[in-house]
């Protein structure tokens, strides 16, 4: 009897944990999503990214996000899938961060990137040329 149970222990823990893994994964991909999303919107919001900037980091969020659909596509995502997804997010994180402190700022926000002032803005002289002598 006690082998009997130990087998149905062993077989339904093998059952159930890739099951638990797949979610703790996908649920992990969701989390991180949603994330990156809030800091684009948060970015929108405080004026460190520019329409155009968030269009970008937008384009970027829905490229993973068709990248994950496919994956589920079969029902589950594989740790290989899951890995590549997973990457893909690392890039995409650093392109928000990058983008939020590249110092273009929108923070009339009337969708054009406000320009810093410039630290030498003396007027330059032009040229003396000789003209010719009368």
């Amino acid at each position: 009897m006690k082998g009997k149970l130990a087998v149905l222990v062993v077989v339904a823990a093998g059952v159930g944990l890739p099951a638990l893994a797949q979610t703790s994964s996908t649920e992990r991909i969701e989390e991180r999503q949603a994330k990156q999303q809030r800091r684009i919107e948060e970015g929108i919001r405080s004026g460190e990214l520019t329409p155009r900037e968030a269009e970008r980091l937008r384009k970027g969020q829905q490229r993973i996000q068709r990248m994950e659909e496919r994956a589920r596509a079969d029902g589950k995502i594989t740790p290989k899938e899951a890995a590549r997804i997973e990457r893909a997010q690392d890039v995409e994180s650093r392109r928000i961060w990058r983008e939020k402190h590249d110092r273009q700022r929108d923070l009339d926000r009337d969708g054009k990137a406000d320009r810093p002032a410039r630290r030498h803005a003396k007027p330059r002289a032009s040229p003396v040329r000789p003209g010719p002598s009368r």
